[in-house]
């Protein structure tokens, strides 16, 4: 398998995951030419947009440590492009959410970053 496929593996895990936590999956692999969000879910009256990281073993470190200043300001506008395309949920409150998956242990973070 390549990265790609491995990903969508690990964001399939995360999603089922998180319907078990109680989130509403809305979309999955949201792509627009300003960026990507792996998974775009409703958690009680929250719009959330979650990074999904992957990690074999700590080798390469902690899938967490992933989600840099950098990549959240690419999740960032993406959500921001996201909102003014799906007007619905424009006056939602929303949160960004990471879920980082360490071999078969999965970890949720709620607000992970700010905007």
């Amino acid at each position: 398998m390549n990265k790609r496929q491995i990903g969508s593996v690990y964001e399939l895990k995360a999603s089922d995951y998180l319907t078990k936590k109680g989130y509403q999956i809305i979309e999955r692999n949201y792509r627009c030419r300003i960026g990507e969000i792996d998974i775009i879910a409703i958690e009680r009256d929250c719009l959330c947009f979650i990074e999904v990281k992957y990690r074999k073993n700590e080798k390469t470190g902690d899938p967490l440590e992933a989600v840099d200043k950098r990549k959240q300001q690419k999740i960032i506008r993406t959500a921001q492009y996201y909102l003014l395309t799906h007007s619905k949920y424009q006056s939602v409150k929303c949160r960004f959410d990471a879920v980082g998956i360490l071999g078969e242990e999965i970890r949720l973070v709620r607000d992970a970053f700010l905007c």
